[in-house]
């Protein structure tokens, strides 16, 4: 991992940004406010959320200062000087509305950071790269915009969403806490079956209006969160849309992820028209030759789709179940950005995770230079061949990452 000290800032900054989304979805919170108060009385899970639900109609928006802090990456790993915000951890402010758009402002000496959503695209804006990466989020079919109701959810509903949450994940109910003063209830989550990387999470919410207060996500085998975001100052009140609706400066890079059917389990609600799916459908579809064996790396190949534009369609590939499979994002190399043949190429440009290949430390991928960053949740692992970019990611030891590299190439 001594590799790591020799990346870029700018580009270890892009890196780490990528592997929350992909792999973490949206980071962990822990918020004090005072301290000094009763633990709340023994609840049902489902009607511990059903109160905090009812409460919720009261809270307007959220304002707080942040602390964030990042143990994705080993420790000792960073380049010496290194100061990106979403690398090394910083301090800032949130605001989350009541429909549930939000925007968190990480503030360090070499730029800030934003983070916003509007329900459909999370935007990542880096200052200290001038980047802006997005990926969209998934949409239940037919859904145009966030749904806004002042209706909370029927205790019928939140039993029915526990039950269906409870197939693929171990819940321990609602725990009576006291956080940082405040009455909640805890619940910790565990994955059922193959979790990957991921050991569990923890969310602790006030008992009064289902805010927040304390949550974290533990790799597995560790004691310590491996990212933190600390709330503080907490305030109640209306969001003004222009506090969140913010955009990057024009002249910022826009670095497009991985679309939404990469984190949803019904990856086509977001495209247009009917689904390509399949090997010989979406091969069909494609400039280059798919590649999509029936294993890769001891894990059957589940879901075979294609992605992107008409003019730079690509192709994604998943293999295994739940969060321990693995994503293969294929696309036609950009003229230019490497070797099309077996030789070495360090670029990724047209692969999901854009120009950042470059910036990762090197491994051989049957003759060609591949890039591979490896964290405490996940692994990412980019390369070109024979003239396609590859991206394999998921949230797996570097090793089964590399397995699975070199059964493509």
């Amino acid at each position: 991992m001594n590799r790591l000290r020799t990346l870029s800032t700018r580009r270890l900054a892009g890196l780490a940004i990528c592997l929350v989304v992909l792999i973490a979805g949206a980071g962990i919170a822990q918020a004090a406010i005072r301290s000094g108060g009763p633990k709340p009385p023994p609840k049902p899970l489902a009607n511990a959320v059903h109160d905090a639900a009812a409460g919720a109609k009261s809270v307007q928006g959220v304002t707080a200062r942040i602390t964030f802090t990042n143990n994705l990456l080993p420790s000792g790993s960073l380049p010496q000087g290194t100061t990106a915000p979403l690398v090394t951890g910083a301090s800032g402010r949130a605001w989350i509305a009541n429909d549930g758009r939000f925007r968190l402002e990480l503030q360090s000496e070499n730029g800030d950071a934003q983070i916003v959503s509007d329900g459909r695209t999370l935007s990542i804006y880096d200052a200290t790269s001038n980047t802006d990466y997005r990926i969209a989020l998934p949409q239940d079919q037919g859904s145009q915009q966030p749904q806004r109701s002042d209706t909370p959810p029927s205790l019928a509903s939140i039993e029915k969403g526990l039950a269906r949450l409870g197939q693929t994940w171990n819940l321990s109910g609602a725990i009576p806490t006291d956080t940082a003063g405040q009455p909640t209830y805890t619940v910790k989550v565990t994955p059922k079956g193959d979790g990957g990387l991921l050991g569990a999470a923890k969310l602790a919410f006030d008992a009064a209006n289902g805010v927040p207060l304390n949550a974290a996500i533990y790799a597995e085998g560790q004691k310590d969160p491996v990212l933190a975001l600390k709330a503080t100052q907490v305030s109640f009140g209306p969001i003004s849309d222009s506090v969140i609706d913010i955009t990057p400066p024009a002249g910022a890079k826009v670095e497009q992820l991985a679309p939404a059917g990469a984190l949803s389990a019904t990856p086509h609600a977001h495209q247009r028209g009917p689904a390509v799916t399949g090997v010989q459908a979406v091969q069909a579809k494609l400039p280059f030759t798919l590649s999509a064996p029936d294993q890769l790396a001891g894990l059957p190949r589940k879901q075979v789709w294609l992605t992107g534009e008409q003019t730079h369609p690509g192709a994604i590939v998943t293999y295994g179940q739940g969060l321990g499979g693995i994503a293969v994002f294929q696309t036609q190399a950009k003229a230019g950005s490497g070797s099309s043949g077996s030789g070495s190429s360090n670029g990724s440009s047209g692969s999901a995770m854009g120009s950042l290949g470059s910036a990762l430390p090197s491994i051989n991928i049957n003759g060609a230079t591949g890039s591979e960053l490896a964290t405490a949740l996940g692994t990412v692992v980019t390369f070109q061949k024979g003239g396609v970019e590859y991206t394999v990611i998921g949230s797996v030891p570097a090793q089964a990452a590399e397995t699975a590299a070199r059964q493509l190439g």
